[in-house]
Formats: structure tokens, sequence, C-alpha cells
């Protein structure tokens, strides 16, 4: 009961922060919001969602390259719908929605717990480098150094021995099955390949809120800079308030701080809606029929993957 307070407690304080912000440069953002071209917004809505669809290849990868391969539709139902759940203060929404979803579509909890795990750390390791390299002279980023010291932490926790070693001991933590087999090299570096892409077609829909031709490079940092403050703060749920006030502290110095709070409000905007939008879409495309879809054995509560005769050790369907 005390935690979900103090969730709630600091996401209201977040949001009272943005709120004044907003409510003192009030007439100079509603003069921006105005401003933005109908063209920008719906350029960026699709920048949004071509980054998730980049995220969700790497996301992908990961999970075949852990033994389970699926066509990316039904990859989609589990991410994108799964997903959902980080609207939900607490940590364990997505997580417990994806693993649901991932066991119904044939991968075993411990395997989908692992590749959202991995998936994080990929996700967060490329966003720091992202924003170190494109903001390393930003005032914002220069007193923020010392979370640059997570990438070499990151890249060496990439190692598939080490990467193995790590995830089953989270496994064992939450009280599943260790995995069966270590991610293969060749998936690591296909996965961050993809999740560098996908960083870089976000940072289009910051740039175009913008307006600034000559942005790019920073647009792009300083939404890899604010989804990994937002992340890092995991108690308020999708970072909501933190996300928006760490896009406004680096782009309010460019832009102006009114221009910036336009931008971090219809980016969060678009991205709300784009999870909306490609969680429906996946929903609809992801679907299998019962018959067509590898069954499991019933799961103990120590978190048993055990498998049915109709599956090999790998987790894949006997040919």
């Amino acid at each position: 009961m005390l935690r979900r307070l103090l969730r709630v407690l600091l996401a209201l304080v977040a949001l009272a922060f943005l709120g004044y912000g907003l409510a003192t440069n009030w007439t100079e953002t509603t003069q921006a919001l105005a401003r933005l071209s109908p063209w920008a917004v719906l350029g960026a809505f699709g920048a949004v969602l071509a980054g998730q669809l980049c995220m969700l290849v790497a996301w992908r990868q990961i999970m075949a390259g852990l033994g389970t391969r699926l066509p990316l539709r039904v990859a989609g139902r589990i991410m994108f719908v799964g997903q959902l759940g980080k609207y939900i203060p607490g940590a364990v929404w997505a997580y417990a929605a994806m693993m649901d979803l991932g066991r119904d579509h044939g991968s075993p909890p411990r395997r989908t717990f692992a590749t959202i795990s991995l998936g994080l750390v990929v996700n967060l390791g490329v966003g720091i480098s992202v924003a170190a390299a494109t903001l390393g002279s930003h005032e914002a980023v220069r007193r923020a150094w010392y979370v640059v010291l997570l990438v070499p932490v990151i890249i060496v926790c990439l190692h598939p021995k080490v990467l193995t070693w790590g995830l089953n001991l989270a496994l064992r933590i939450a009280r599943k099955e260790p995995l069966e087999s270590a991610l293969p090299g060749r998936t690591v570096v296909v996965t961050v390949a993809w999740t560098v892409l996908g960083w870089f077609v976000y940072g289009l829909h910051t740039w175009l809120l913008t307006g600034r031709a000559d942005l790019y490079l920073v647009a792009t940092g300083a939404y890899a800079f604010a989804w990994c403050t937002g992340i890092l703060t995991f108690i308020v749920p999708a970072g909501v308030g933190v996300r928006e006030g760490a896009l406004v502290l680096v782009l309010g110095p460019v832009i102006g701080t009114a221009p910036a709070i336009a931008v971090a409000i219809v980016s969060r905007l678009a991205f709300t809606l784009a999870d909306a939008v490609a969680a429906g879409v996946a929903f609809v495309l992801g679907r299998q029929m019962p018959s067509s879809v590898p069954a499991y054995a019933a799961q103990n509560g120590s978190g048993s993957t055990a498998l049915t005769p109709d599956r090999n050790l790998s987790g894949s369907p006997e040919a």
C-alpha cells in the first residue's frame, strides 16, 4: 500500500512540475501548439509507428535467438498488446501480460521474461549511447555524465556468457526455470542494429515537431535522453511527467521553453495514440486459432515450463 502511494505521489509531483511550466508559459505554449503544422504532427505520428516497428523487429530477433520463432504479427501481438500494462502503476503488469500472451503463442514464460528484460537493456544502452553521442556538448547531459557510465557496463553484459548468467539469475529470483541456451552473438548484433535504427527513426518525430531543419541530431538525442530518464524512473507509470520534463530540459535552451513544452505534449500524445493503434492492429493481425498454437503443460507454482511431448528441448515445434 505504501509503495503504491509513493508511486502515485511521485507521478503527481512530476506532473505538477510539468503543469507549473505549462501554466507559467500558457500563452506562449498555446501559440506554439497552434503554430504546429498538421502535416508535422501527422508525420511525427507516422515516425513513432515506424520506430515501434523497428523495435518490434529487434524484440522478435531476441525471442528467436532464445528459441521461439514467431511470425512478426504474432510477436507484435505479444509485445504491443502486453506493453499496455506499462500505463498501470507498478513495474510488473507489462511483464505479466506479455508473458501470458507469449505462453498463449507457444513461448515459455521464462523465455518471454528473458526477451523483455534483454530488450529493455538493449534499448536503454543504445538510448544512452545515442544521447551521449548527439548531446555531448549539451549542459543537461554533461550534468548527467554518470549515466553514460552505464554504457560499457551494458556492453559487457551483452556478451552471451555474461548475458546468460545474468538472465538466469533474474529467472531464479523470479522463480522461473533457467534458459536452455545462450543468446547467439549474431542475434545481439542484429538486435542492436535494429534498435539503433529505431532510435533514429524516433528522432524524426521530435525533429518534425521542433520545426527546425538543423536540429535532427539534437532532437534525436533529446528524445533518447528523455526516454532513458523516464525508464530509469521506473516507479512512475510510463515515465509520465518525467520524460516530458527531461525533453523540455534539453530542448528548452535550444528552441525556447514554450515550444519545448508543446513538443513534449504532442510527443506524449503521439506515443500514447501509437501504442493504442499498434496494440489494436497487432491484436487483430496476430490472432491464431487454438489448434495452431503450440501448447505447454500446465505450469506449477515454481514457474516450471515443462514442454509437452510435441516440442523439443529448444522450445521449437518438432518437424
